[in-house]
């Protein structure tokens, strides 16, 4: 009993460590996550130096192929551009073995404690999320050294001694590895119960890299159930991430075993948690060396193995996917561009309104209809995941950020309800027969000129967080307010006059207020801007 409790308490606290620190590591990187972001379209090389690096960062190589899967399912990468990736993040996982293989555990207590102070006595967010990454890694080796603690008299056990010897079986341990890393969803995890059980003395190199092998088999679960919804193409990253284990696996444990293993005990002779861990990375390395020319292949056999659906439907977002949210700050950035192509969508439905109005087009206010439907439920697909992202480690500028973008999304939406109002406002004027005179006519261009001018500039604004744009923004506003007064009385003038039709004032009347509004709308995003500028 005494052993188990021993066992999961480490555990606990190891998976904890490892998950803090790597929070605190993601936090420290921050909007570099979008420089990284960045490089992904790029060759099939660079996306295994980025995928080795946000794996290095974030601590999991299940979250970056999650990631990969969500980028995929999101249409931001194609499966070529994700294959490098994959690789890159087994990579980016023996970082974690690295680290664990220190025989750091008599000053881990002493890390938690200085790292626990630079938390409290930092008053900037950079040097907290340092002390974050101080504790965590501190608890990290807490957990290992509990973990090596409690399985200290199995050492002593002929039954579990027994048990250790099938390990002789290779086949076995790689069943063992898999298992496990299935069961706890990451293979930094078994890597720390196997170089655990190592210091105790009862598992050899010999026995114990078999389950190396099977852990990194054991990690494509994650992926592969979280391709599970998605649609073929994420499905076919989810699958290239398990062929490239296994395959890797299999060539690895008939032609490389023996020779690797000989390598390590020159490099290493003495320490089993070291060997394992230079084990790890020889495997991810030459893995990733041997397999990365035949990438293609690899896409070729996911697609035979994933087929075309024809049946399958688009996915209302365009740039998000809930398994960014493993990666905050690139899900912040990709909601931003999400937002921004919601902002669009309301610059085509405006376009639209003004063909429909001026040139009478039946077709162009359907269309109004219809993107105004589209709008709608971008909006609330983008909402629910920022009320999502918002619960996830994210700093306090990007919490800021967040808060801009759900205020500009419901500008937005508003901004698409009334140019849905023009659109059914230009129906009635069609249908009532309405005309508008040449003066009337004139200044609504005019006012729609400038009310769509200083909603692009809002955007625009939303896009670089600028000052400049947003006090372009202000000067259109007033403008359009001194608009609607002046074309107001001049209607109403006209209408008294009888220079224009009884039946067009209300249609004019109504438009320019929605322009108006419009302008408002423009104005709210601006001001919600200038607040965290």
């Amino acid at each position: 009993m005494d052993i188990a409790i021993g066992l999961i308490g480490g555990l606990g606290l190891f998976l904890f460590g490892m998950s803090y620190m790597g929070d605190g590591l993601q936090k420290a990187a921050g909007s570099k996550m979008k420089d990284i972001l960045a490089a992904l379209t790029k060759t099939k090389l660079m996306g295994v130096l980025v995928g080795t690096l946000v794996t290095g960062v974030i601590q999991s190589s299940s979250a970056t192929t999650v990631m990969v899967v969500g980028f995929v399912n999101a249409g931001l990468m194609n499966v070529s551009q994700a294959v490098g990736i994959i690789m890159g993040a087994n990579i980016g996982t023996t970082v974690t073995a690295f680290l664990v293989s220190l025989n750091i555990t008599q000053i881990a207590t002493f890390m938690v404690g200085v790292g626990v102070v630079i938390y409290l006595v930092a008053k900037k967010r950079k040097v907290k999320t340092i002390g974050e990454v101080i504790i965590g890694f501190g608890i990290l080796f807490v957990g290992m050294d509990l973990m090596s603690g409690s399985m200290a008299p199995l050492r002593s056990n002929p039954a579990f001694t027994g048990m250790i010897t099938q390990f002789d079986n290779p086949f076995l341990g790689i069943l063992v590895g898999f298992v496990l890393t299935a069961i706890l969803q990451s293979s930094s995890a078994t890597t720390g119960l196997l170089i655990a059980v190592s210091i105790t003395g009862v598992i050899t190199f010999e026995q114990a890299y078999p389950i190396v092998f099977g852990q990194n088999i054991g990690t494509c679960v994650t992926a592969l159930l979280s391709s599970i919804g998605a649609n073929r193409t994420a499905k076919r990253a989810a699958v290239i991430h398990l062929l490239f284990n296994l395959i890797g696996t299999l060539f690895f444990i008939v032609f490389l075993r023996k020779p690797v293993q000989w390598i390590i005990f020159q490099l290493v002779p003495v320490s089993v948690p070291k060997q394992i861990a230079a084990g790890h990375i020889f495997f991810n390395v030459i893995n990733v060396i041997v397999m990365f020319p035949f990438s293609e292949l690899l896409v070729k056999a996911s697609e035979l193995l994933i087929r075309k659906d024809d049946s399958e439907t688009e996915h209302i977002t365009k740039y998000i996917d809930e398994r960014l949210l493993v990666t905050p700050s690139i899900a912040l950035t990709q909601t931003a561009r999400e937002v921004l192509h919601l902002g669009n969508l309301a610059i085509s439905q405006f376009e639209a309104a003004i063909k429909a109005l001026f040139d009478e087009d039946e077709d162009a206010a359907h269309k109004i209809f219809e993107i105004e439907s589209k709008i709608n439920a971008i909006n609330q697909a983008t909402v629910e995941f920022l009320v999502k992202l918002d619960k996830t480690s994210l700093t306090n500028y990007e919490k800021d950020k967040l808060v801009v973008l759900l205020n500009s999304i419901n500008d937005i939406e508003r901004v698409g309800d009334h140019i849905d109002n023009i659109g059914e406002l230009a129906l009635d004027k069609i249908e009532n027969k309405a005309v508008f005179s040449e003066e009337a006519i004139k200044e609504l261009r005019d006012m729609f000129d400038v009310t769509l001018e200083a909603y692009k500039q809002s955007l625009n604004a939303l896009a670089s967080i600028g000052l400049e744009e947003c006090n372009i923004v202000r000067k259109y506003e007033e403008d359009i307010d001194n608009m609607y007064k002046t074309l107001r009385k001049n209607h109403i003038d006209r209408l008294n006059n009888l220079i224009c039709e009884p039946n067009s004032g209300i249609v004019f009347l109504d438009v320019i207020s929605n322009l108006e509004r419009i302008g408002d709308h423009s104005l709210n995003i601006a001001e919600s801007i200038l607040e965290v500028i």
